[in-house]
């Protein structure tokens, strides 16, 4: 294969990415409201250092093990932004919902 041949292959591998991405941020988004319901926090390390300990078990390389586990801390710090963000947005409807007369009385 020559450069063009592997550029195409590496943007196939991206958009399959971006598809695996999307489906884990849709699973954190939902654990995210499971976690609200049942007033779990967000960051839960244990479950972080689990996770990590899986990816590096899977790795059969290239890539060096401290760098595979340092894609999936942005990845899970990425996903850790999602939940709040859920949450937050929930709270902010949440309040404008309950504020709302008094905001348009003042």
């Amino acid at each position: 294969m020559d450069i063009a041949d592997w550029r195409k292959k590496i943007d196939e591998l991206d958009q399959r990415l971006v598809e695996l991405l999307s489906e884990r941020a849709r699973a954190a988004v939902e654990i995210g409201r499971l976690k609200r319901h049942t007033n779990l926090p967000i960051y839960e390390p244990d479950r972080e250092r689990t996770v990590f300990d899986n990816v590096a078990k899977l790795n059969r390389g290239p890539l060096p093990e401290r760098d595979l586990v340092r894609i999936f801390e942005r990845i899970m710090d990425v996903m850790r932004n999602i939940q709040k963000d859920e949450m937050v947005g929930l709270a902010r409807t949440t309040k404008s919902e309950t504020e709302l007369d008094s905001e348009v009385n003042d």
